[in-house]
C-alpha cells in the first residue's frame, strides 16, 4: 500500500500487554518502507496480570496511559493481541468445503475442540490448504477466544482513553512480523518459539503457512519464583537480579543453576512438542528456530535449545529491514528491547480492514 493512501485515521499503535511488560510500538508506512516511529517498554507489578487475565484494570490503564505520554503518542487506535489459556488454537482437519459452507458449519466442527461453551467464544478460522494425509480433506486453523477476555481487554482500553480497534492473537502478531522481516522460502520449516513471563508460545512454519501452535505454562516467572524462594526478595528485585544486576546474596553459580534448570524444561518441553508434530506429520526437521519474548535472554537459552533441536537458533531482530533513526533510538536500546519488541511492532502493521 503506497504512502498516499495511509491516512492518519488508520495509523494503529500496537499494545503488547503482557504480565510483566507492556510494550507499544508505532511503525509507518511510506514510499521507502516501515519506519519506526515509536516504541517504548514499561515494567508492571506482577500480580496486575495473571495467565492473561485482568486483576487491576484501573492500574494497568494507568500504566498504559502513562507510557503513551511518555512516549508522545498521540494516536488513540490501537491493535492488541491476546494469549494464553483463554485462548485456543488448533490446527484440525475437516472435510474439504467452500470457506462459504465452512462458515455455517465451523460452530459445530469446533465444538469438539474447544474446552469451553462453544457460545461463550469468539471463533474464527482460516483454511491452511489440503491436508497431507488426503486428498478430500483441508487443515483449517482454529480460533477460539472467550468473549469475557475480549470484554476485558476492550474495557481495559477504553479505560485508558483509547479505542480498541482490532484484538489479535500473541502467536499470529509474532508470525506476521517475523514474515514481514525474514520473508521465508516457501518449503522452510521454522519454529518461533515465544517465552514471556507466564507462557510460552511454539508456532511450527511451513514458508508462511503454520503447521502447529501450542502454548505452555512455562516461562520466566518460574526462574523469578526460584529467586524469591532462595534469597526472599521481592519480584521487582528478582527481575532486576534476572536482567543481570549482580547481588551479593546470590552467587553467579547459584543463578546460573536456577535458570539452567528452568531452561532445561523449556527445552525438553519444545523439543517433545517438536518431535510429536514431526512424527505426525510427513515435513522434514526444523531448519531453524527464532526465539522471542524476555525468556530469550535467559543465558543458555539459545545454546541448549540449538543442541536438543541440532537446529539453527538466534533471537528474532525485529529491525531487520525496518527504517530506523538511530538518533532517536540508541543502537543499545534497540538491541535490548529487540526480543520484546516484535508483538506490538507486528500488531502496529496491521491495518484497520484486517480483521
Amino acid at each position: 500500500m503506497g504512502a498516499m493512501f495511509f491516512g492518519k485515521k488508520d495509523q494503529l499503535v500496537g499494545l503488547d500487554i503482557g504480565s510483566s511488560q507492556i510494550k507499544v510500538a508505532v511503525l509507518k508506512s511510506t514510499a521507502k518502507g516501515h519506519v519506526l516511529h515509536k516504541l517504548g517498554m514499561t515494567s508492571i507489578p506482577s500480580g496486575l496480570i495473571d495467565e492473561g487475565r485482568i486483576m487491576d484494570a484501573d492500574a494497568v490503564a494507568d500504566i498504559i496511559r502513562t507510557l503513551f505520554k511518555s512516549q508522545r503518542i498521540k494516536h488513540k487506535n490501537v491493535a492488541i493481541s491476546t494469549g494464553g489459556y483463554s485462548v485456543v488454537v488448533k490446527t484440525i482437519v475437516l472435510p474439504t468445503v467452500t470457506e462459504k459452507e465452512l462458515v455455517s458449519s465451523i460452530r459445530t466442527e469446533a465444538e469438539q475442540y474447544i474446552p469451553y461453551d462453544i457460545d461463550d467464544v469468539n471463533l474464527d478460522f482460516q483454511i491452511l490448504g489440503p491436508s497431507e494425509f488426503s486428498d478430500d480433506q483441508m487443515n483449517v486453523l482454529l480460533v477460539a477466544v472467550k468473549k469475557d477476555l475480549v470484554a476485558e481487554y476492550i474495557d481495559l482500553i477504553n479505560q485508558a482513553g483509547l479505542n480498541p480497534c482490532i484484538i489479535d492473537v500473541d502467536s499470529f502478531a509474532l508470525q506476521n512480523m517475523y514474515e514481514s522481516i525474514y520473508q521465508p522460502a516457501d518449503d522452510e520449516m521454522a519454529l518461533l518459539v515465544d517465552v514471556g513471563c507466564s507462557k510460552t508460545s511454539l508456532n511450527i512454519l511451513n514458508g508462511k503457512h503454520s503447521m502447529m501452535m501450542r502454548d505452555s505454562a512455562s516461562g520466566t516467572a518460574q526462574i523469578l519464583d526460584d529467586i524469591m524462594a532462595e534469597i526472599d526478595c521481592s519480584p521487582d528485585r528478582a527481575d532486576e537480579i534476572l536482567a543481570g544486576t549482580p547481588d551479593s546474596e546470590i552467587p553467579q553459580a547459584r543463578l546460573e543453576e536456577i535458570c539452567f534448570d528452568s531452561i532445561q524444561l523449556w527445552c525438553s518441553e519444545i523439543e517433545a512438542v517438536v518431535k510429536s508434530h514431526i512424527s505426525k506429520s510427513n515435513e522434514g526437521d526444523i531448519d531453524k528456530v527464532i526465539i522471542s519474548g524476555g525468556g530469550a535472554f535467559v543465558s543458555g537459552f539459545v545454546d541448549l535449545l540449538a543442541v536438543e533441536l541440532s537446529a539453527t537458533v538466534s533471537i528474532i531482530d525485529p529491525f531487520q529491514g525496518i527504517i530506523v533513526d538511530h538518533k532517536q533510538f540508541s543502537s543499545s536500546f534497540l538491541h535490548g528491547i529487540r526480543a520484546q519488541a516484535p508483538i506490538a511492532m507486528g500488531l502496529s502493521l496491521r491495518k484497520m480492514d484486517d480483521k
